[in-house]
C-alpha cells in the first residue's frame, strides 16, 4: 500500500495545513516543500518574482530524494506541471492529491497569511498560469471550498476508493 503522498496545488490552497492534518490522520511524517527551497529561491519570491523551471529543478530533485529516502511521508509541494510531478515520482510510489480552488478563494486566504515569503497577487496569478491541472488518472482531486477537516475527510474517502479500485 502506498505510504507516500504529495499534496499539491498553487500557493495558498492549503497544502501545508491539509498536509499536516492528513499526515496526522495517517500516522505519517509531514514535510513542507517550502522548507527545502534554496535561499536564492526564497529571495526571488520575497521580491515578488515568480520562480521558473530552472529555479525549481534543484529543489524538485531534493524533494524527490526525500520521497525516495522516506518509506512513508506526506509532502506539501506545488507540483504545478506534469514534468515536476514526474520528477517527484521517479523511483517511488507517491500518490498526488490536488487541492483545487479558484483564484479569488485562494487570494482571500493569501491576504490573511502573515510572515510568508510568497509575495503578491501577481505571483499567485503566475502560478495559476503555470498550473497544468492533473487529470483524475494522475491525482486525487479535492475541492477546497470547504473547511479543512472536510477536505481531509474527502481525501481519505478518495484514497480508500482508489485503494479498493486497484485491488
Amino acid at each position: 500500500m502506498t505510504k507516500r503522498y504529495v499534496v499539491m496545488g498553487v500557493s495558498g490552497c492549503g497544502k501545508s495545513s491539509i498536509g499536516q492534518m492528513l499526515a496526522e490522520k495517517l500516522g505519517l511524517k509531514f514535510f513542507d516543500g517550502d522548507d527545502y527551497h534554496p535561499p536564492e529561491n526564497v529571495a526571488k519570491m520575497r521580491s515578488g518574482q515568480p520562480l521558473n523551471d530552472d529555479d525549481r529543478a534543484g529543489w524538485l530533485a531534493t524533494l524527490n530524494k526525500l520521497l525516495c529516502d522516506e518509506p512513508s511521508a506526506v509532502l506539501a509541494c506545488s507540483s504545478l506541471k506534469p514534468a515536476y510531478r514526474q520528477t517527484l515520482r521517479q523511483g517511488n510510489d507517491a500518490v498526488f492529491i490536488y487541492l483545487k480552488g479558484d483564484i479569488d478563494t485562494i487570494w482571500q486566504r493569501h491576504s490573511q497569511r502573515e510572515g510568508h515569503y510568497f509575495n503578491g497577487r501577481g505571483m499567485l496569478e503566475s502560478q495559476f498560469s503555470e498550473l497544468i491541472e492533473p487529470g483524475a488518472d494522475e491525482a486525487v482531486q479535492v475541492c477546497i471550498d470547504q473547511p479543512c477537516e472536510a477536505v481531509v475527510e474527502a481525501i481519505l474517502v478518495a484514497l480508500r476508493k482508489k485503494a479498493e479500485a486497484s485491488g
